[in-house]
């Protein structure tokens, strides 16, 4: 029996069609059309289509892969869609950030009051370091009553002196950190900014173009 499926003329056995077995063809790796009352081997790396006695597609069988073939595919796939979802968040943080700085006065506001509470807590932390420096004054005063040497101290004016001369440590230390996060601070505006500005543009033009 003969049947026309995308303007060619295809011949299958009456046997096949009377059982009621499909018809699949397809068009193998050397470009010859085949057609077969079972899925064709020839094409197991391709599409195969499976028609009715009337010729009309029933189903478009997918090309059957190895284990080693799924697996990369699926890798492939996860990928994909972890590419998508890192270009998802990404907008979604794009929109956030014009939402949050909707143009640069903003930002520099944001970024002015960021560094100025750094700047306080740097100015307090130093007050505090000067206190120390006073004390440690007062105890060198005491300490000449034992010519400035420690060990005929007593107990209470070593624990003091050393009490004060962890404390001025800890301290300097702090005013160090804070410095350090002034400079983060400025480097994540910084960054921002850069963004910003794209983002601002391609609003500007967005609207522009309306």
């Amino acid at each position: 029996m003969a049947i026309t499926w995308g303007g060619v003329l295809l011949t299958v056995s009456t046997v096949s069609l009377a059982q009621g077995k499909g018809i699949y063809t397809c068009i193998d790796s050397k470009g010859r059309r085949i057609t077969s009352d079972r899925p064709i081997t020839e094409c197991l790396d391709r599409e195969q289509r499976e028609l009715t006695s009337s010729g009309t597609v029933k189903r478009v069988v997918p090309p059957s892969y190895t284990a080693e073939e799924r697996a990369r595919i699926e890798a492939q796939k996860k990928a994909e869609e972890a590419l998508q979802a890192r270009i998802a968040e990404e907008k979604r943080r794009d929109r956030a950030l014009l939402i949050r700085y909707p143009n640069q006065a903003v930002h520099d506001r944001e970024r002015t009051e960021a560094l100025a509470q750094i700047d306080e807590v740097i100015s307090a932390v130093n007050k505090r370091v000067q206190t120390l420096l006073d004390q440690r004054k007062e105890v060198s005063d005491e300490l000449e009553f034992y010519q400035n040497d420690v060990s005929k101290a007593p107990l209470w004016l070593r624990r003091k002196l050393e009490d004060n001369e962890h404390q001025v440590v800890v301290q300097q230390r702090f005013v160090v950190e804070q410095t350090q996060e002034k400079q983060r601070v400025n480097a994540r505006f910084d960054e921002e900014l850069v963004k910003l500005r794209q983002l601002w543009g391609q609003a500007g033009t967005s609207t522009s173009s309306r």
